[in-house]
């Protein structure tokens, strides 16, 4: 036990309703917003003094120094007994998804594949083909695991074709909350190593992860000596909005990493690495409240679904505070969110942008109190009367 009260039962309805951000803007104030990646949580205490003490001081100017990656160093060590994150192969990036582009670019050219394991997180297709780079699918297994074999097989078609191919990992995986095992990524490692592809990881949600589970590093197993890493405070403290976020290199990706433009460096809010390394210094106790509120709302909702929605098929993740939902036998058709939206007054995710697989299901925002879970559910049954 932390200690901590478990943060996703502190706030009411109608304080979370007085915020501005995406989640409680997009939709009337009749419908519950179970959609968008953030949390129904106050912020971390050491997060709030970390912000107030920069606000008094006036301290909003630009970021410098290397304490996030020493805290980013330290939280790693300590949870995931990874000594391999050093600060000398790190930078500071705007967000993971725009460090995402820039190791894309250090990696690949205009035109060039990237690989993605689907349904994956919809940015990973919005930004790739932005850069005007091309998405190449290898679905995830129907277990919901990685496919090392069709894995493989991209791998193989994009050296065969003779491109500078990247590998765009989503560890934990979102929208699943599947945990990769060592052995997994042990295999991708080599795997990508065999046909010269680059592995760049998204871990953004690296500390939500059940305390049963265990997150392995992408760098941190044999043969990743090449890949990238990003990684961010912002998921398991509840931070999106405030922008700041780093780019980790094995050491055979230093001397890429070492290639990012100055520039880059420019992006990120001051205020956001103040907050993030409080975060990661300072704030484990308040994550592992949410982690231990977390399972007990992955329970909660695969009672409530077995209760009101028996036909929903739902493998509840290890990590992320998602959940993806197969709605398929519900008759709703290849949107279900739709049908929850209009009938139920419930957004979730559609399943639509998150590529192949994705037909049929929704996500669904665990982060939310245990009575809004329940209001979220009842209303979705309700939807197929």
């Amino acid at each position: 036990m932390t200690g901590e009260p478990n943060p996703l039962r502190a706030l009411t309805l109608d304080h979370l309703r007085r915020r501005t951000s995406m989640k409680w803007r997009t939709y009337p104030a009749d419908v519950l917003p179970l959609w968008v990646a953030e949390m129904d949580v106050p912020l971390a205490a050491p997060v709030v003094r970390a912000v107030t003490e920069a606000m008094e001081l006036g301290d909003t100017g630009y970021p410098a120094g290397t304490a996030y990656a020493e805290a980013l160093a330290g939280f790693a060590g300590r949870r995931w007994e990874w000594d391999g994150l050093d600060v000398r192969r790190t930078a500071v990036v705007p967000d993971v998804m725009l460090g995402v582009v820039e190791m894309l670019k250090l990696v690949t050219g205009p035109g060039d594949p990237v690989v993605v394991n689907p349904p994956v997180y919809p940015p990973f297709y919005q930004f790739v083909t932005h850069l005007d780079r091309r998405v190449v699918e290898a679905p995830l297994g129907p277990d919901l695991r990685l496919d090392l074999g069709a894995l493989e097989d991209a791998f193989r078609r994009c050296a065969a074709a003779g491109f500078r191919a990247a590998y765009l990992l989503c560890s934990p995986h979102n929208p699943t909350g599947t945990v990769h095992t060592a052995e997994e990524l042990t295999a991708v490692a080599a795997l990508a190593e065999r046909y010269g592809v680059r592995v760049v990881a998204d871990e953004i949600h690296a500390p939500v992860v059940s305390p049963a589970a265990r997150f392995v590093p992408y760098l941190s197993v044999p043969g990743a000596d090449r890949g990238l890493s990003l990684m961010s405070a912002s998921k398991g403290w509840n931070l999106a909005g405030l922008k700041a976020a780093l780019a980790v290199a094995g050491p055979g990706a230093a001397a890429d990493l070492a290639r990012m433009p100055e520039e880059v460096g420019h992006g990120p809010s001051h205020v956001g690495v103040l907050a993030h390394t409080a975060a990661l210094r300072d704030g484990t106790a308040w994550l592992d409240a949410l982690r231990t509120g977390l399972d007990a709302n992955r329970r909660l909702v695969t009672t409530l679904l077995a209760e009101r929605l028996p036909g929903v098929v739902h493998h509840p993740g290890e990590a992320t505070f998602l959940a993806w939902l197969d709605c398929r036998t519900l008759g709703l058709g290849a949107d279900p969110a739709e049908v929850f939206l209009r009938r139920g007054r419930v957004a979730v995710n559609s399943g639509l942008p998150f590529g192949t697989g994705g037909a049929g299901h929704v996500r669904l925002n665990l982060a939310t109190s245990p009575e809004v879970l329940t209001e979220a559910v009842r209303r979705m049954a309700s939807a197929l009367s």
